[in-house]
């Protein structure tokens, strides 16, 4: 099933009898029982006005195309979605359906905020084949259900996305990243909190591991800032000084490698193509260092989003790890079996487990809308 038009999405949803898999451009590689319902037909920029930082586009449209179009206007999605293909080793392209449904944000996000903070409205279709509205152009909420927060991150278990509001911003005049090589969990951990407790509006505080193909390679520890040129020229020489004591191997300020850098972050590219599980946990930064400095497997640490990226054996239950750390761990690439062992979502406490079945019971009566995904 691949609709063209709203209209013929809700025609195609009032008339289900069974439960269906939303997919918009297949790069996620979510399996689930039913027939595929795919909204990548649903394509396109409907809206552009760059004076005004707004975007209306339909659910399937590509992500490179809005990227495109920002780009052309000096603009940008400042949540710095991530694509999952290279870890996942999917193809397609990635849809800005599937980034809102998915909440996917990057390591920016310390400073701009999530994907569900830049989202202005959404237009779906609910589980009996209404059209629903909730939002506008302007970052303003309405009485009732806040549908815009609630679809975002609901990975289509509420309703089937057909249209999405964005807010956008500039891009960066500048941007400088300052590089230490090397630097053990305690010493990035000090790094990371001195930079972000610091006046200097840091954009991104991350650590790559050591590379496995190059044996003399070493871990990269990173902290961004970005904005006006003289305004990052000064902020850099400021956290110089912060870091007197532990000077940064070098500042990266050249556009290109600056974009790798991160980009190795946003995509967790150094695991692409290595064999074992990808978990992601959420966490507070405060207990980022208890978490990744004793477990003993491979780390991307993204501090700013209290984000910890592991590549793990078959088999390995990161969540059983955890303990009673207050946390939540995704399950995000693995086989069938370890999906089926650990579930892909960190299970729920009780009575938010309870509020979110009758929100699915509300939205989607039927049951249509990815069963089973997010419990």
């Amino acid at each position: 099933m691949r609709p063209e038009t709203e209209g013929q999405l809700a025609e195609i949803v009032a008339g289900l009898n069974e439960p269906v898999r939303i997919v918009g451009g297949g790069t996620r590689g979510v399996t689930g029982p039913g027939a595929e319902l795919s909204v990548a037909g649903l394509s396109g920029i409907e809206l552009y006005e760059p004076g005004a930082l707004t975007l209306v586009a339909k659910a399937g449209t590509p992500v490179a195309e809005i990227e495109a179009a920002l780009a052309a206007e000096g603009q940008r999605l400042a949540f710095e979605p991530m694509d999952h293909r290279g870890v996942l080793g999917t193809t397609g392209e990635p849809t800005i359906g599937g980034v809102v449904a998915a909440n996917v944000s990057g390591p920016r996000r310390v400073q701009a905020g999530a994907c569900r903070d830049f989202l202005l409205g959404v237009r779906y279709v609910d589980g009996s084949g209404q059209v629903i509205k909730n939002g506008g152009r302007v970052m303003k909420n309405v009485t009732g259900y806040d549908l815009v927060k609630l679809m975002a991150g609901s990975w289509g278990t509420l309703g089937v996305l057909s249209e999405v509001s964005l807010k956008v911003l500039p891009k960066p005049e500048t941007v400088a990243t300052l590089v230490w090589h090397g630097c053990g969990w305690t010493a990035a951990s000090k790094i990371f909190s001195d930079a972000l407790t610091s006046p200097y509006e840091v954009s991104g505080a991350a650590r790559l591991p050591e590379p496995k193909t190059d044996p003399n390679g070493v871990s990269r520890t990173l902290v961004r800032v970005e904005g006006f040129e003289d305004s990052v020229k000064y902020r850099v020489s400021k956290l110089l000084e912060l870091f007197s004591d532990l000077k940064p191997d070098q500042v990266v300020s050249e556009s290109e490698e600056n974009q790798l850098l991160w980009r190795s972050v946003r995509d967790v590219t150094p695991f692409s193509g290595r064999s074992g599980n990808i978990w992601k946990t959420s966490i507070k930064p405060t207990d980022l260092l208890r978490v990744a400095g004793t477990w003993d497997f491979e780390h991307i640490l993204d501090w700013g989003g209290g984000l910890i990226w592991t590549l793990a054996p078959e088999g390995v239950d990161l969540r059983a790890k955890l303990g009673k750390l207050d946390g939540h761990v995704s399950l995000v690439r693995a086989g069938m079996n370890d999906f089926e062992a650990f579930g892909r979502f960190h299970p729920e406490p009780v009575p938010l487990a309870a509020i979110s079945a009758q929100l699915r019971q509300r939205f989607d009566p039927r049951g249509l809308f990815n069963p089973g995904l997010m419990g």
